[in-house]
């Protein structure tokens, strides 16, 4: 891939080096560390390769996160924002968002978290590989891991409360549950053995419902 097309499929439309400038120069940077460490693995990060794949004059990275502990944290930030897009809390059900009259709230949960799953397996699979990348080196660098972890919690939480409001006795177990299901599914799609076999839609709601009705004992 080459250094444009990196910083293009980065974030999809990035700002051009010339126009970029404040929120929008960091979100280039760290869109296309994200896009480097799909492409190329954590060893092809590095600000040089930053400055070079998004088009910016050389140690304009360097300015914006003088270590690479701090270019690591804002991939990880940016990482989270662009998940949070994809997960689109405001159709979510529950706490999040409000399920139309008359719906049945599990079918409407597990359809909601159908939609997200599947975006996160056909458009966003670049991402995941990304998001791999960066657990594992938070496994070796305590700093990260407190930052990575932190950012976790965000999307945790809201499903926790959205168990709770569907009648889980345990909505903490429940949401962990949910949580490490997508995540087998997800590895096992972006980089295991089921590459090649996305789910539909269709599968992924039947499978999100199986869990919902078990853990609500319905």
């Amino acid at each position: 891939m080459t250094a444009d097309r990196t910083a293009a499929s980065a974030s999809g439309a990035a700002p051009s080096a010339a126009s970029a400038s404040g929120a929008s120069r960091a979100e280039l940077i760290a869109d296309t560390a994200l896009a480097l460490l799909a492409e190329r693995g954590m060893r092809g990060l590095t600000h040089r390769a930053v400055d070079e794949a998004a088009g910016l004059p050389l140690g304009s990275t360097s300015n914006h996160a003088r270590t690479r502990a701090a270019l690591l944290k804002a991939a990880v930030r940016r990482l989270a924002q662009r998940e949070a897009e994809v997960l689109a809390p405001d159709e979510m059900p529950g706490p999040a968002g409000a399920a139309p009259e008359g719906t049945d709230p599990v079918a409407a949960l597990a359809d909601a978290l159908a939609l997200a799953l599947h975006r996160s397996l056909t458009t966003q699979r670049d991402l995941l590989i990304a998001r791999y990348e960066l657990a594992l080196e938070a496994t070796r660098r305590p700093e990260l891991r407190e930052f990575y972890d932190a950012t976790g919690r965000g999307f945790r939480e809201p499903l926790e409360a959205m168990m709770a409001a569907l009648g889980s006795t345990e909505p903490r177990r429940h949401a962990r549950a949910l949580v490490a299901w997508c995540e087998g599914l997800m590895f096992s799609c972006a980089a295991g053995a089921d590459h090649d076999a996305v789910p539909d839609r269709a599968a992924l709601r039947t499978g999100f419902g199986e869990l919902l009705r078990g853990m609500l004992g319905e």
